[in-house]
């Protein structure tokens, strides 16, 4: 089988997607053959060398570099399946497309949506869900119509900004109902970018010009005394037969993320080994309530493949509530979802076979419904 590992891409998160995307490519079971496809920052799409593929496999610390020869450009034909690839007019003949690309352009719905035009299976959730997770305003008006609990929350759009008192009434109602300290948010962006901590009406005003910069919409959250803590979740959650070992719904950890920053923000997510504990320091009913809450909160998004779904314990009241989930979370040395994986006994190499085997299943499930009379 041909899997195309697909990473890069227009995103804040360009060079985390390159180390995952190694780490992935690189424990690929190597009875398959792997395409490796670079998207640069600027979104051209080329196809690299198979010695690319080489030098990670040999360096374990290694990230993924992009090539942009000429010839090697590739693009993608809707409707053509495991023909739709062509890089320097060959045709690449694809099983199955393995995306590692974290943020805008890769999480949000755009390549899973190519993809569904190509006709070519992919690991992953689909379209809406990825859509959707992306935003998260949105995934939180889900999971609050689910019955699930959420951090309170307010929401300020561009346009607000266009009318001064607009403005400051949602600031002001924001402070009144939430209380400093606030952290402020990007809907839609990824690896904490553009987030911050308020404890001031000074550093929120300077929070949200910032966060402004990587989105129209913005979140202001209750800032919790909380531990932070994340479930890895597989499986596909709109398809997966009773009987089918691979596509069943599962959760592995929960792991807890130790601070040593003011928050997790870009830097400890991606440069601090020493910044998870797998299991989380919680109660045993407490970590079987985060997977069951895991599980309820993948389901009601349509999720499949796999995500990560992150939690705040409020060390107060002891009270549980959902933050975010990532569809395409880090796959980096330091990564949690990889290291829960493996805590509950599947190892990196079986948790690859196991996405791509779980994306073939759904796909062959959403290829044999009818779409004609």
């Amino acid at each position: 089988m041909t899997i195309a590992v697909i990473y890069g891409g227009k995103s804040g998160e360009h060079e985390i997607s390159l180390t995952s995307g190694a780490a992935v490519a690189r424990h690929i079971d190597r009875k398959h053959t792997v395409v490796l496809v670079g998207i640069t920052k600027d979104g051209r799409w080329f196809l690299q060398d198979d010695a690319e593929l080489e030098r990670i496999r040999g360096d374990e610390k290694a990230s993924f570099r992009i090539s942009e020869k000429n010839g090697t450009e590739v693009s993608v034909m809707p409707g053509m399946g495991m023909n739709a690839f062509i890089a320097g007019g060959r045709t690449l003949r694809i099983d199955v497309v393995f995306p590692v690309l974290h943020g805008t352009n890769g999480e949000d719905g755009t390549i899973q949506g190519l993809l569904e035009m190509a006709d070519v299976p992919y690991v992953g959730c689909a379209p809406m869900t990825s859509a959707l997770t992306m935003d998260k305003e949105k995934t939180k008006a889900v999971w609050q119509n689910a019955g699930l609990p959420v951090v309170p929350y307010v929401v300020i759009r561009r346009t607000d900004l266009l009318d001064s008192r607009i403005y400051d009434k949602i600031v002001q109602d924001a402070v009144d109902t939430l209380h400093f300290p606030l952290f402020i948010k990007p809907c839609c962006a990824g690896s904490s970018d553009g987030a911050s901590k308020a404890r001031t009406p000074k550093e929120l005003s300077v929070a949200l010009m910032e966060a402004f910069h990587w989105d129209d919409k913005v979140l202001i959250e209750k800032a919790v005394n909380a531990k932070e803590v994340e479930c890895a979740v597989t499986g596909n959650a709109a398809t997966a037969p009773a009987d089918s070992e691979t596509e069943q719904v599962k959760a592995y950890g929960p792991g807890e993320i130790v601070l040593t920053h003011e928050f997790y923000d870009y830097n400890a997510k991606y440069n601090d080994s020493d910044g998870v504990r797998i299991p989380a320091d919680l109660p045993d009913e407490m970590l079987e309530k985060v997977r069951t809450t895991a599980v309820a909160a993948y389901k009601a998004v349509d999720a499949a493949g796999y995500s990560r779904v992150d939690f705040f314990y409020d060390k107060d009241t002891g009270k549980l509530y959902l933050n975010e989930i990532n569809t395409i979370p880090g796959f980096t040395a330091i990564s949690m979802f990889p290291k829960m994986c493996e805590y509950a006994g599947i190892h990196f190499t079986e948790l690859t076979e196991l996405l791509i085997q779980e994306g073939i299943q759904r796909y062959r499930t959403h290829a044999a419904l009818q779409t004609s009379r």
